[in-house]
C-alpha cells in the first residue's frame, strides 16, 4: 500500500541522486586547479576521476541489491551519510592522495540511483510511480549538468573545497530528512548477499574500467593495459559461473536475459558511450585557443554557460517524458532520445566554427538526454520483478557507465592521436571523435528499436510481483515480469 508524504520522499530521493550526478562532473573542470593546489602531477590528479568511476561501479549494484534484501530506507540512509562524510573529507584533504580516497567514499553514493527507483516503486501509487522515476531521472541527468556549469563560478569566487563543502550541507540535511520521514518498503527479497559474486563482479569491474580511464597514460599497447584486460575476460567469466551456480545470486542472470532488459541495457551501453564522451570533451573543444584552427578560448565558466542549453534542455525533456511516456512509450522515447544524440553529434561534426553551434548542439543532446535517461529507467523497472529492482537498475547504471568509459577512452584516441607543434590536437580528430559519437548514438537508436513492444494496460498491485526470480518468465515463454503496479509496466512500442 502506497504511504503518505511522497513529495518529500521524492524530494529526499532526488536531492541524494541529484546531488551524486552533481560530483561526477563537478571535480572535472577544477581538476588543473586541484593539481596545482596540492603539488601533484596531472596523472596523480586524474586519479580523482578514476577513483570516484571505479567505486561507484562496485557500489551500484551491490548496495542496491543489499537494499532489496535489507531494507530500501534503511540503505538509502547508510549512503546518504557515507557520501557526506566522503564531501567533508574531500572539503579537509591535506593531500591528493586523502582527496583521491576521499572520492572513493562519495562513489558509495552511485547507490543512490538503483535505491531511489526501489523505493519509488514500492512506496508511490501505480499512477504516480512512472512520471516520478522520469522526474528522477530528470533531476539525474541534470545533476551531471549543473556540475559542469557551477564549476567554473564556485572554483572562481570561492575555493575548490567549496565543490565538496556545499554537498556537505546539502546531504547532511537529506539524510536526516531521510531518517524521519522516508517510509521503509515492506517488500523484501528472500536470501542473503552473495560475497563471492559481489567481489567477482567488483573485480572484472576494476579490470575492465582501469585500463580504460588509464590507457593514454599507460600506453595501450602496455603490459598493464592488456594484462588487465585479459583478467577482466577471465573474471567476467568467472562471475558468470559463479552467478548461475549461486541459490541467492547477487544479480540474477536470468532477469538480464529478458528481452526488455538486455536490448534496454545494450542501448544504455551505447548511448552511454555518446554522452559521456560528450560531456568529457565538448567543454576542452571550446576551451582551446583559437590559435589550434579551431575552439573559442573559452574560460572555464565560459565554457560551462555554452553547456547551460544542455543542463536546461536535459531537465525539460526529463520531466516532458513522465507525460510523454503514457502516450508514446518508453521504447519510442528511448530511440528518439538516442536518435537525438546522433543528430547531434552529427551536427557537430559538420558545423562548430561558431559558438552558437556548440550551443544549438549542447541543447538538442540534452533534450536526447533527459529522454533516455528517464525511459531507461522505467523500461528496466516496468521489466523486472520488485525483488530484483535494486540491481536491476544498479547494472543498468553501470552499463551506461561502462558505455561512457569506452566512449571516452575510443574518442581519446582519436582526438589525441596526432599533435600539433603546441601540443594541442587537430581539429580533425575532433571531428572523428564526434562522427564516432554520432555513430554510436545511432547504434543505441537501433537497439532501442529491438526492445519487445508491450500490450497497453496497467496491471494492478505491486505486491502480486513474485520474490521468486522463476516467477520472471511467463505462461508464453517470453520472459516477462511477474505483474507490477507501475504503468511503466506496460510501455507502448
Amino acid at each position: 500500500m502506497p504511504r503518505k508524504s511522497t513529495r518529500l520522499t521524492f524530494a529526499v530521493l532526488a536531492t541524494g541522486a541529484g546531488v551524486f550526478s552533481m560530483l561526477q562532473s563537478l571535480i572535472a573542470p577544477a581538476l588543473p586547479t586541484v593539481q596545482h593546489a596540492l603539488h601533484t602531477s596531472q596523472s596523480t590528479a586524474t586519479w580523482v576521476m578514476t577513483a570516484y568511476l571505479l567505486s561507484a561501479s562496485i557500489f551500484t549494484p551491490i548496495l542496491g541489491r543489499v537494499g532489496d534484501l535489507v531494507g530500501k530506507k534503511r540503505t538509502l540512509v547508510a549512503v546518504l551519510f557515507t557520501v557526506a562524510v566522503g564531501c567533508l573529507l574531500a572539503a579537509l584533504a591535506p593531500t591528493i592522495g586523502v582527496l583521491i580516497a576521499a572520492r572513493v567514499v562519495q562513489g558509495v553514493g552511485g547507490a543512490l540511483f538503483p535505491l531511489s527507483f526501489g523505493i519509488i516503486r514500492d512506496e508511490f501509487a501505480p499512477s504516480e510511480v512512472g512520471r516520478s522515476i522520469s522526474n528522477l531521472s530528470a533531476v539525474i541527468a541534470a545533476g551531471g549538468g549543473v556540475g559542469m556549469v557551477a564549476a567554473g563560478p564556485i572554483v572562481t569566487a570561492l575555493d575548490y573545497r567549496w565543490l565538496f563543502w556545499i554537498p556537505v550541507g546539502i546531504v547532511v540535511v537529506a539524510t536526516l530528512i531521510a531518517l524521519r520521514y522516508v517510509p521503509e518498503s515492506a517488500n523484501r527479497a528472500s536470501g542473503k548477499v552473495n560475497w563471492l559474486g559481489a567481489g567477482l563482479l567488483s573485480a572484472w569491474l576494476v579490470a575492465l574500467l582501469l585500463p580504460l580511464s588509464q590507457a593514454a597514460v599507460w600506453g595501450w599497447g602496455s603490459a598493464r593495459v592488456i594484462g588487465l584486460f585479459t583478467a577482466a575476460v577471465v573474471l567476467f567469466g568467472l562471475w558468470l559461473l559463479a552467478e548461475a551456480r549461486s541459490r541467492t545470486p547477487l544479480i540474477d542472470l536470468r532477469v538480464m536475459r529478458l528481452p526488455a532488459v538486455w536490448t534496454t541495457n545494450t542501448a544504455a551501453l551505447l548511448f552511454g558511450a555518446g554522452m559521456y564522451a560528450i560531456w568529457s570533451f565538448l567543454p576542452g573543444f571550446v576551451q582551446t585557443p583559437r590559435s589550434a584552427g579551431y575552439g573559442f578560448g573559452a574560460s572555464v565558466t565560459a565554457a560551462g554557460l555554452l553547456m547551460l542549453p544542455m543542463l536546461v534542455a536535459m531537465f525539460l525533456s526529463g520531466m516532458l517524458s513522465g507525460r510523454l511516456e503514457p502516450v508514446l512509450g518508453a521504447k519510442a522515447l528511448l530511440a528518439t532520445g538516442a536518435a537525438l544524440g546522433a543528430l547531434a553529434c552529427g551536427f557537430l561534426a559538420l558545423w562548430h566554427d561558431e559558438q552558437w553551434q556548440i550551443a544549438v548542439v549542447a541543447g538538442v543532446f540534452g533534450l536526447g538526454i533527459g529522454l533516455a535517461f528517464a525511459s531507461m529507467a522505467n523500461l528496466i523497472v516496468g521489466s523486472v520483478p520488485v525483488d530484483q529492482t535494486g540491481a536491476a537498475t544498479g547494472m543498468n547504471a553501470n552499463i551506461r557507465t561502462i558505455g561512457g568509459s569506452i566512449g571516452a577512452a575510443v574518442t581519446g584516441v582519436l582526438v589525441t592521436g596526432r599533435l600539433q607543434p603546441s601540443g594541442l590536437p587537430y581539429g580533425s580528430g575532433y571531428t572523428h571523435g564526434f562522427t564516432l559519437l554520432a555513430v554510436l548514438c545511432l547504434a543505441a537508436a537501433l537497439a532501442a528499436l529491438l526492445v519487445p513492444a508491450r500490450r497497453a494496460g496497467r496491471l494492478s498491485g505491486t505486491a502480486r510481483a513474485t520474490s521468486d526470480p522463476s516467477g520472471t518468465r511467463s505462461a508464453d515463454g517470453t520472459g516477462s515480469a511477474a505483474p507490477v503496479a507501475t504503468s511503466v509496466s506496460t510501455p507502448r512500442g
